[in-house]
């Protein structure tokens, strides 16, 4: 008897595109293997009807973002008793999180940049933001949305672009405003207890941003194996799995981290990475003599409930 799975993918975060893509390009990996009765569906107002309805044996979680990142889909998976791949409730609301897993790594010795949160108010003196960050962090920082993936509405300033950026999220309500680390991008991959592997990403643009990440004509350059020191390979390779072990995560992660003056800097753990044509994960997990059927398989075989 074929083998239900279900697919959910799309959804209502920025990333819905790249979830899709990455959906498209499982579901086509799969259906070359007769043993499964596959179904792609979106997390909308008749999820749960369409979820009972279909019976699957397991979900196939490939949304990246809110509400499909965060533990809100995990909880639905959850009270219907249906496995469903990836990390638990706690570790994707956690992971998505940048200000908590930043307190987590902090709390458990990894280095991560400094950070400041800011809230938006009605009566927002910028000339005291400015001096906060001079006196904390100095300039340039990082402005980020503290609950987004994909490096969206990320951005990069110096003192004279920075107020600028800054209200450009505030739909937010809060942002992470964080000291901006120089240096190499290295990205590191995890399977349950399983280092993988890593990669070095050379972006041509100003850094490794929602466009580098998923436009071919954006040409960022994949560096594997990583040009560093076996040392420094293990020590960046043990920091995630460290975090992976932190966040209680399951399946598969990508930390993210920068290499700057003999040190690495995590800046976030991903708990949905993307699985699609150009993803990091597939990647690494093929220089390292596992095939996307292969990656894709340990991933359902992983999954399960109560986590």
């Amino acid at each position: 008897m074929k083998k239900k799975i279900l697919l959910i993918a799309g959804g209502y975060s920025n990333e819905r595109d790249i979830s899709l893509l990455t959906a498209k390009s499982v579901y086509l990996e799969l259906k070359k293997n007769k043993k499964y009765n596959l179904k792609i569906i979106e997390p909308d107002g008749k999820f749960v009807k369409k979820l009972r309805f279909f019976k699957p044996n397991l979900v196939l979680n490939l949304l990246h973002g809110r509400y499909g990142e965060d533990g809100y889909i995990q909880s639905i998976l959850e009270s219907e008793k249906v496995k469903y791949t990836h990390s638990g409730v706690k570790s994707s609301a956690v992971a998505i999180d940048k200000e908590l897993s930043k307190k987590l790594f902090i709390k458990n010795n990894i280095l991560t940049p400094k950070y400041i949160k800011f809230l938006f108010k009605k009566n927002v003196i910028k000339k005291n933001i400015i001096k906060k960050i001079k006196k904390k962090l100095d300039f340039p920082v990082v402005v980020k949305p503290i609950n987004e993936g994909s490096s969206v509405n990320v951005y990069i300033c110096n003192k004279s672009n920075f107020i600028k950026n800054l209200f450009k999220l505030q739909s937010y309500g809060e942002v992470l405003i964080e000291k901006f680390i120089p240096g190499r991008e290295i990205q590191v991959a995890i399977f349950g207890r399983q280092k993988l592997g890593a990669i070095e990403l050379k972006p041509k643009r100003q850094f490794y941003d929602y466009e580098a990440k998923y436009n071919p004509n954006a040409k960022t350059e994949h560096i594997i194996p990583v040009k560093i020191s076996k040392k420094n390979y293990n020590k960046v390779t043990d920091l995630a799995l460290k975090a992976h072990k932190i966040l209680k995560c399951r399946g598969v992660t990508r930390s993210d981290f920068r290499f700057y003056k003999n040190k690495f800097y995590l800046l976030e753990t991903n708990t949905q990475p993307g699985m699609t044509a150009l993803s990091l994960v597939p990647e690494i997990a093929n220089y390292n003599k596992i095939s996307f059927i292969e990656l894709i398989e340990k991933i359902i075989k992983d999954a399960s409930i109560n986590k």
